[in-house]
């Protein structure tokens, strides 16, 4: 597998659209797979989104639980990597991050107080 290293700054917007999941080694024993140092491995479907294109879907798995990601909630995915794979005639791009973790929500705009009580 050839690993590509992938700018995360120029994919534009990432929203969580499939919750973090544990990813199965073998379905048969319901093993789960585990990284190198023995983490659990995670997949999450994130929705990238650049100015004026469509959407792209993707898979990406990360290593621990990825906390405070969930469906909707705008993602910040760090130290991504693409891997191209063939088996048989199927071939394509699967995707591995450091990090997938929320971006924190915008303070709301504060609002305009009103002196001496009046209404």
């Amino acid at each position: 597998m050839q690993s590509i290293p992938v700018d995360g700054t120029r994919l534009g917007t990432m929203t969580c659209i499939v919750a973090p999941e544990v990813r199965i080694a073998n379905r048969e024993t319901g093993e789960v797979r585990k990284d190198r140092e023995g983490q659990t491995v995670y997949t999450v479907g994130v929705a990238v989104r650049q100015d004026g294109r469509r959407a792209s879907i993707i898979e990406i798995s990360v290593s621990g639980e990825p906390v405070g990601v969930v469906e909707g909630v705008r993602v910040h995915v760090t130290g991504l990597t693409a891997f191209s794979w063939a088996m048989g005639d199927r071939h394509g791009l699967s995707f591995r991050a450091d990090a997938v973790t929320p971006v924190p929500a915008a303070a709301p705009a504060p609002t305009a107080s009103r002196k001496g009580g009046e209404a």
